[in-house]
């Protein structure tokens, strides 16, 4: 089947994921839809006159040939929903995206997923279980999933690449961009060891209506959804939602009833839709996982090999904890500059972030 007749099929205006597959089972693949006749078209429930004329223009064809470029540039899979390594969690799922952009190295169809999701204004106990989870999880050969947003996201993705486990973005735009922009170093690291994934094609913008789409796919690609915080609307109950529709496990952590941030957590856990978890050794208890790798020797870090200007930074914030503007000026480097060291030295696990674009050292 011709990769850009599987691309086209996804860019034809008025056809969605359902009728696109009926599609594919009515025609065996893309590219007999695009040679089909007017008459054959008609044919198919959900096809009316104004698809199957946008389908016989071939004009999704050429946007698909702008597409293919760039996936050929940047060495993206394209993953159909009729191919061998289309993730298979997702595919049981009844409104599984048909086309998927991967740039990454972790096994999609990996034998141990998990979906890590949260509120944007995570909490220093949020990002303090998100540091738990993936400490514990990295001795049980996991791969985490998330959405690469502000908070909890992007804490799990920041502690999961600290713990060396793959971890894969989900997003809700095209893959010639990053959104937010400020996490552009983060979703490189990831590509190394773990990846970015989404439906959407190129010039797609994080428009609102894009991220319920995308939660669907955190949901689906994974065994089980942690919610760490969750305010009560928002996201992360949606995808806690879109989980429970899948049937698949749902787990979340307990905060206190005065917390607006875990005031989604303890509703879901109230009303049955989560299973509460105090810890994330309770995950493994009901994932029935055992131990695949041998713990980690833990040493006392050292701190060599760091740059001059890194090691400045980290003379200030063995002091006392300092707000980014601050540093710079302490440092004297350029806040351009000094974002790139941070990001470095909380890598390392050196130093850890804190609301308000605070610092300090994780000793």
């Amino acid at each position: 089947m011709s990769l850009i007749h599987k691309i086209g099929l996804t860019l034809i205006k008025s056809v969605g994921h359902v009728t696109a597959k009926n599609l594919l089972e009515y025609f065996g693949n893309a590219e007999a839809i695009f040679k089909a006749s007017k008459k054959e078209l008609l044919q198919i429930p959900g096809i009316g006159p104004v698809t199957a004329d946008q389908i016989l223009t071939n004009d999704a064809l050429k946007i698909a040939e702008e597409q293919l470029k760039f996936i050929k540039k940047y060495k993206v899979d394209v993953l159909f929903y009729t191919d061998d390594n289309y993730p298979k969690r997702l595919k049981n799922c009844f409104d599984a995206p048909v086309l998927l952009y991967y740039k990454g190295t972790a096994d999609l169809n990996h034998s141990r997923i998990i979906s890590v999701v949260g509120t944007r204004r995570a909490t220093e106990y949020g990002r303090q279980l998100c540091k738990q989870l993936a400490v514990t999880l990295a001795d049980y050969d996991v791969v985490i999933v998330s959405g690469l947003a502000y908070g909890i996201d992007i804490a799990a993705h920041k502690e999961s690449l600290y713990q060396e486990i793959p971890t894969i973005g989900i997003l809700a735009h095209g893959l010639d961009r990053i959104y937010p922009p400020l996490h552009q170093p983060i979703a490189q690291k990831m590509v190394l060891n773990g990846g970015l994934l989404t439906e959407f094609p190129l010039h797609t913008n994080p428009d609102k209506e894009n991220f319920p789409r995308r939660n669907r796919i955190i949901a689906g690609l994974a065994d089980a959804t942690i919610v760490v915080e969750a305010t009560a609307k928002g996201g992360a109950l949606i995808t806690a939602d879109i989980a429970n529709s899948y049937n698949r496990d749902v787990y979340a952590f307990p905060g206190r009833t005065t917390d607006l941030s875990s005031e989604g957590c303890n509703f879901l856990i109230k009303t049955n839709r989560a299973a509460l978890i105090n810890h994330a050794k309770d995950l493994i208890y009901y994932l029935g996982w055992d131990e695949i790798r041998p713990k980690k020797v833990e040493q006392t870090q050292l701190l060599i090999g760091l740059s001059s200007e890194e090691q400045k930074v980290v003379d200030l914030l063995q002091v006392s904890a300092l707000r980014i503007d601050e540093l710079s000026i302490r440092s004297e480097i350029s806040q351009s500059r000094l974002a790139m060291h941070l990001l470095n030295l909380e890598m390392q696990g050196i130093l850890i972030s804190l609301p308000g674009k605070m610092y300090k050292m994780s000793g």
